[in-house]
């Protein structure tokens, strides 16, 4: 069999992959049954839809029917400033709080973008802390710092 559309096919073999580890991994917790699930069930569920999704996906990619696609080349410098970005904020959360986090967040991962400007990247910060205040700290009262550490003692 030849693949035709690369992309397709790719994306089928990470969905697979990924499903696959969810459902390995969801073993270490227990399943129960659907009238009485446990905490591993739904990420079981989870990683079979995504592995059956992903043979589909990879499937299809082989028919005849199926666009001629090649793969692009990888955009290893946005792909590393937007997982930076994240490790940054998981880092950065407990000590520096959430509004300096989640400005770092967003000004690491908009330096990935190709059309990047202050402007845009401020009013996204702006908007972004509004509501994760609104939900995370008011509607889901989540216990983390708001400010970092050191201004509220």
């Amino acid at each position: 069999m030849r693949i035709r559309n690369q992309r397709d096919f790719w994306s089928g073999v990470m969905f697979l992959a990924l499903g696959v580890l969810f459902v390995i991994f969801s073993q270490a917790y227990q399943l129960g049954t659907p009238a009485r699930m446990g905490p591993g069930f739904f990420p079981a569920m989870l990683g079979a839809l995504m592995a059956l999704l992903g043979l589909g996906i990879g499937w299809r990619a082989l028919s005849r029917s199926s666009g001629k696609t090649e793969l692009e080349p990888v955009g290893w410098r946005e792909l590393f400033l937007v997982l930076t970005s994240v490790a940054v904020f998981s880092a950065t959360l407990p000590y520096l709080g959430m509004v300096v986090s989640v400005s770092l967040l967003i000004a690491i991962a908009a330096l990935a973008s190709h059309e990047f400007s202050w402007k845009e990247t401020a009013i996204s910060i702006v908007v972004l802390l509004v509501m994760s205040d609104l939900v995370f700290v008011r509607g889901l009262e989540l216990q983390f710092p708001v400010w970092p550490t050191f201004l509220t003692r």
